[in-house]
Parts: structure tokens; C-alpha cells; sequence
């Protein structure tokens, strides 16, 4: 091996440490709906996106054991070549359906779908505007374009027009993307606003929905909610985590998918999920679109706990509790432990400089009590610290 290339490593994970920016990984085995063992400690976990606790759930284990005892573990090839088996289509229809789409299509993950879609769609004349607080796929799929990328100031609609007020006129074609709920700060996208936007720019509206389906608008997800049914072009999303499993999709027209399936490369020259994993999804959107009321536990839970901590109501099943400075952040993050709690620091380049925070997730399976016992400590003896 390189020594150049070793030296290289550790003088950059070196600088990363003195930082406190140095990333581990820790063996972390869940054991039920709720509960890791990490470190020999058993934890009440709230840091965790299955928001419906789905992946643990002995209906959807059961739909993937009868699917991979039919059809094996994996695919074998690409959806194109011998990988499309005939639970696509039966998983593609649903979603449709939830989403109220024409059309549906499976990708291996959400990071593969938004890396394939936005350049499959938009060229190299044509213009992208993100909203700044979007998730890094997103970034990386509209770099992919080699098209011109505008950034919008988060959630600013008017400044996102004036962008499209001095730039539509020059590309053919143009785009506007952004994450439906914020994946670090919990917030929604004004989803409406920005489709009155796109139909006065002629421009694409698309959301990515991974922490929005399943959980909110009755399941149907951000894009379903204040009124903004059925205006976005292309509602994105991923299978992994309120659905509880793996993969990402997107529904669009029965024509954009067509070209999808056709142009994107990503779905082009990937394997297909495994059967057990797109059976599991199946099972999943069966049991949302059945229980609205079971889908909207997780923003009741979310919005018990900014009760208790005085803070803006949850909007979804995400809440930051932003504390500035990694040290802290870290010293949070293991007090909680040190009670039960699972609660990861999340640190820069994930967030802004400064702004590290303790992410909490709700699901629908955490105990009032418990969730009242955080909100104590983290008020208590977290917030009010010096």
C-alpha cells in the first residue's frame, strides 16, 4: 500500500479529531420497536427515522420471509435485464395510488434516486434551483447536470423567484427541488408556494418525501398537506423509513416515468432490490393507507414534547435541539446515554457551522413517559447548563 496515501488518512483524520468532527461506527443491534443494546447498554432509542417501527413490525417480517422463500434474497441483475420481478409492479401500483400519481417508479435507495432523476431530466442548458437546506443527494444530483444550479435561501419563496425572474428566460428547461420535511431541523417545505412558483416559471416542482410519507397527510405524505394535493410534478421518497425498509421511488406521470425507466442511470445500471425488501414496502403501504390515524402517532408524539420544552410546535416527527458547539453537543449526547437515552449528536458538515444539535425522532411506538423523562433531562440539566 501507499505510504503517501496512509500519511494522507491519518493527517486528515487527525485535524477531523482535533475538531471533534472524527466519525465512528457503533455497533448498535436493535431489540424491538424502540430498544438498542450499544455498548452492553440497553437504550431507549429516539434517534431512529422508522417512524412507524415498521422494520420490527411481524406482519411486514412475515411479507418478506414468504417473498424471499418464493423468490430468493436478491434479484440477480438489473430491472432491465432479468432483476424486475413481478413485486415491482405490485409495489409501484400502490405507491401510485398513496400518492396519487400516474405512475411509480423503484429505485435501490433514495441517494441512487435522487442522483438519477434530476439529471435524467434536466441538461446541461437548462437550470436547477435547490433550497439551501436540502439533502446532499439532492445537491449531488443537481451537480450531475452539469446544467446551472441556483440555491434559494431556505424556504424563501421570494427569493426563489427572483432567482427564476432573472434566470428562466436563458434554459429551456428548469427545476425546483427540495426536501418536503427538513431531515435535521423537522420543518415542512411551503410546498404550495413553491407550486405557485413553478406554474407561473413553467418550471418542475420536485419533493423528496423520505420523512414525509407515511406520517404525515394521512400517510400520503408533505406533498398531501395545506392544500397542495396532487401540485408537485414529481414526489420523490425513500422505502427506509417510516415504511420501514429499504429503497427509494418516485411518482410522477405515466410518461416522466416511462423516461425514467428509459434515461436514468442510476435505475439503468443498478441491481434491483431484493424481493423480501420490495415485499416488506408493499406490506407497509397497505397497513398506512389503512390506518391514517396509526400514521399520525408519530407528529402527536413529536408535538407532545415540544410542549413540554416550550419550544415551536413539531411540524413533523423531527425536532433539533440546536446547542452551537460539537463539545456540548457530544457531552448531551452522552449524558443522555448515561439515563437510557439514544440520542446522536449530529455535527458539521451534516449542519451548519455552529449550529450542532441533538436530533430527536418520534415514533409511534415511544412511551408518553419516556418521552416526558427526555424532555426533563434535556431541560434540566442539558438547556439550562451553562
Amino acid at each position: 500500500m501507499s505510504d503517501s496515501l496512509n500519511q494522507f488518512a491519518d493527517e486528515k483524520l487527525t485535524a477531523l479529531e482535533q475538531q471533534n468532527l472524527k466519525r465512528t461506527l457503533a455497533e448498535t443491534e436493535r431489540v424491538g420497536p424502540i430498544e438498542v443494546m450499544r455498548g452492553g447498554k440497553r437504550l431507549v432509542s429516539f434517534s431512529c427515522n422508522d417512524y412507524l417501527n415498521l422494520s420490527q413490525h411481524p406482519d411486514i417480517k412475515k411479507a418478506a420471509i414468504e417473498a424471499t422463500e418464493r423468490l430468493g434474497v436478491g434479484s440477480g441483475a438489473s430491472r432491465l435485464v432479468t432483476g424486475n420481478h413481478p413485486l415491482f409492479a405490485e409495489l409501484e401500483k400502490k405507491l401510485a395510488k398513496l400518492k396519487g400519481a400516474e405512475a411509480a417508479c423503484v429505485f435501490g435507495s433514495g441517494y441512487l434516486a435522487n442522483t438519477g432523476i434530476i439529471p435524467a431530466l434536466i441538461g446541461a442548458d437548462d437550470m436547477v434551483c435547490v433550497d439551501e437546506l436540502s439533502h446532499a443527494c439532492i445537491y449531488a444530483g443537481a451537480k450531475l447536470t452539469s446544467g446551472t444550479v441556483h440555491v434559494f435561501r431556505h424556504n424563501d419563496v421570494g427569493h426563489l423567484r427572483e432567482i427564476l425572474e432573472a434566470h428562466r428566460k436563458d434554459h429551456p428547461h428548469a427545476m425546483i427541488v427540495t426536501d418536503g420535511v427538513f431531515s435535521m431541523d423537522g420543518d415542512l417545505a411551503p410546498i404550495a408556494a413553491l407550486a405557485d412558483a413553478a406554474d407561473d416559471f413553467d418550471a418542475w416542482l420536485m419533493t423528496d418525501d423520505a420523512h414525509g410519507i407515511g406520517v404525515l397527510g394521512g400517510g400520503r405524505g408533505s406533498s398531501h398537506i395545506n392544500g397542495s394535493a396532487n401540485r408537485v410534478a414529481l414526489q420523490m421518497g425513500t422505502l427506509s423509513k417510516a415504511i420501514g425498509g429499504y429503497g427509494g421511488y418516485l411518482c410522477a406521470g405515466k410518461s416522466v416515468i416511462d423516461l425514467i425507466r428509459t434515461r436514468c442511470r442510476t435505475f439503468i445500471y443498478s441491481t434491483g432490490l431484493p424481493p423480501g425488501v420490495v415485499a416488506a414496502a408493499s406490506a407497509a403501504i397497505d397497513l398506512i393507507a389503512r390506518d391514517p390515524e396509526f400514521a399520525a402517532l408519530p407528529l402527536k408524539k413529536a408535538k407532545a414534547f415540544t410542549h413540554f420544552l416550550d419550544l415551536p410546535e413539531a411540524e413533523s416527527p423531527i425536532v433539533p435541539i440546536i446547542l452551537g458547539t460539537e463539545e456540548r453537543t457530544l457531552k448531551a449526547s452522552k449524558l443522555l446515554e448515561d439515563e437510557g437515552f439514544l440520542v446522536i449528536a449530529i455535527r458539521p458538515p451534516t449542519v451548519p457551522e455552529g449550529q450542532a444539535r441533538l436530533r430527536v425522532t418520534f415514533t409511534a411506538a415511544h412511551d408518553d413517559e419516556d418521552i416526558a423523562r427526555l424532555a426533563d433531562i434535556i431541560k434540566t440539566r442539558i438547556l439550562s447548563a451553562p
